[in-house]
């Protein structure tokens, strides 16, 4: 885990949470139809395949998703501030989700988790990182490099919801020419093009044509 102290602008998004909160819960009303995160992003099947993680993406791999982001205009403002953002998404743990042990590809980039709705559990809702295990708290961020191996669950018998976000790592010059290089090329990878067909689809069946 790294120090939110590093970040400033998390200051405001802490402090504003709840705004983030009422906006979730107008998604949640319409939960059973997100779609669960490896029917947008396939490569995530290799950790999940059921619908026990759904997501409700306001951009992801740097494209915007413009229906989402009118439904939830406050998340916007605040995500938008963020430095370098890449990924931002409403990750929903239903009861009983457990995501195995598992490592992202590059640590380039760094996550955030807003503890948005988090059931009093103690650490049967928590996620490793490392060799540590941190529970998430209402209205508090966890920035972590998931790059290290990272698992999560929620043991309890209520939903547990983040506000997810990704990042470009903070570098100095000239790594951080190189970081955004190696970022911009990996956009153009085909399973991200795959991930932006599959969201597409999905809008159009939530929203309409």
């Amino acid at each position: 885990m790294l120090d939110p102290r590093e970040f400033p602008w998390l200051a405001a998004l802490e402090r504003d949470w709840r705004a983030v909160r009422d906006e979730l819960e107008r998604v949640l009303a319409r939960k059973d139809e997100l779609p669960g995160f490896q029917d947008i992003l396939a490569d995530v099947g290799a950790v999940t395949q059921d619908r026990g993680w759904k997501s409700f993406m306001l951009i992801g791999a740097g494209l915007r998703r413009r229906r989402n982001i009118v439904q939830c205009p406050q998340t916007w403002r605040l995500v938008s501030t963020i430095p370098g953002l890449s990924t931002a998404m409403f990750s929903i743990f239903e009861p009983g989700k457990e995501l195995p042990p598992h490592r992202g590809p590059y640590n380039g980039v760094l996550r955030l988790h807003l503890g948005l709705i988090v059931p009093d559990a103690g650490d049967d809702v928590a996620i490793r990182v490392g060799s540590r295990v941190c529970r998430w708290e209402e209205g508090r961020a966890l920035v972590f490099d998931d790059s290290y191996e990272h698992e999560a669950w929620n043991r309890s018998d209520r939903v547990r919801v983040v506000l997810f976000v990704d990042f470009v790592r903070p570098l100095r010059f000239p790594a951080n020419l190189l970081n955004w290089a190696l970022l911009a090329f990996a956009m153009r990878a085909p399973f991200i093009r795959d991930a932006e067909r599959r969201q597409q689809r999905w809008e159009t069946k939530f929203y309409g044509s």
